[in-house]
């Protein structure tokens, strides 16, 4: 686990918002503070769907994907007031992690990983971001666990996105 600060919040928060820097993830939860609270959850509800659309064609995660997610919170967010709180939950998606760390790590048994995780929050106009790995089970070594802190890190750089280590 790694905790970031964001030294722009201006432009992560544009990037976040408005830009394309997290389609690569899903919603899992999230929760957004204005005039009221908002509270946000990924999980696709299949029943809204039709029958014909409930399917892992029409939706292969379990997570609603942030680009699908994105607009709305925007929508919210702008205007004169700035939001009092913003946290977010994002999940790399499954597919993309496998491949990141399977080329990392190649003898690595990614049964055992659940989910690549980042916790970003917004409050009084600074943004932290934590890194985390969700198991499926107990684990002792933790080479998933740096390697996505050092995959993140390496993906915001090349974003140029800048950010202080904590």
């Amino acid at each position: 686990m790694l905790a970031i600060r964001i030294e722009s919040s201006k432009i992560f928060m544009s990037q976040l918002l408005a830009g394309n820097l997290f389609d690569p993830f899903l919603l899992v939860e999230g929760m957004l503070v204005t005039s009221i609270t908002y509270n946000f959850d990924g999980h696709i509800n299949m029943d809204f769907y039709p029958l014909d659309e409930r399917d892992a064609e029409h939706h292969p995660y379990e997570y609603q994907p942030w680009s699908d997610t994105q607009k709305c919170v925007y929508e919210l967010v702008k205007g004169s007031n700035t939001p009092l709180l913003m946290r977010f939950m994002l999940q790399i998606k499954p597919d993309k992690a496998l491949a990141a760390l399977s080329k990392e790590l190649p003898d690595f048994d990614f049964s055992q990983v659940k989910a690549l995780l980042i916790n970003i929050k917004y409050e009084a106009g600074n943004v932290t971001i934590t890194t985390g790995t969700s198991y499926k089970t107990f684990v002792m070594g933790h080479e998933a666990d740096q390697l996505w802190d050092k995959l993140f890190c390496k993906y915001l750089s090349g974003k140029e996105i800048e950010y202080e280590i904590l």
